[in-house]
């Protein structure tokens, strides 16, 4: 199983990164991310908080990822799957919010 790390292209996600060691985590972040950034595979392009369909985008890709967590650390992408945290619950998937 993996662990998903939102807001790949900031310093408190590559610092839980280094905190977590493991190479189970996946970087992400629904900002541009430079193509250098994606081909390696770790890092991946989110989908945007502010498509209508955000929570069962992330729900699927999750799902697909076989994500068990998510450090989330923009404010937007906390309000919208803080409310859906059941949801994800459900599926065994942990929403964890970082500051």
């Amino acid at each position: 199983m993996s662990i998903l790390i939102t807001a790949a292209n900031s310093a408190p996600a590559y610092k839980l990164k280094n905190l977590l060691n493991g190479d189970n985590v996946i970087m992400g972040d629904h900002m541009d991310l430079p193509d250098f950034m994606l081909k390696p595979g770790k890092f991946i392009r989110l989908p945007d908080p502010k498509s209508v369909s955000y929570t069962h985008e992330m729900l699927t890709l999750c799902l697909d990822m076989g994500v068990e967590a998510v450090y989330l650390f923009r404010q937007a992408e906390i309000d919208l799957l803080i409310k859906a945290e059941t949801l994800f619950n459900e599926y065994n998937i942990k929403i964890v919010v970082e500051k």
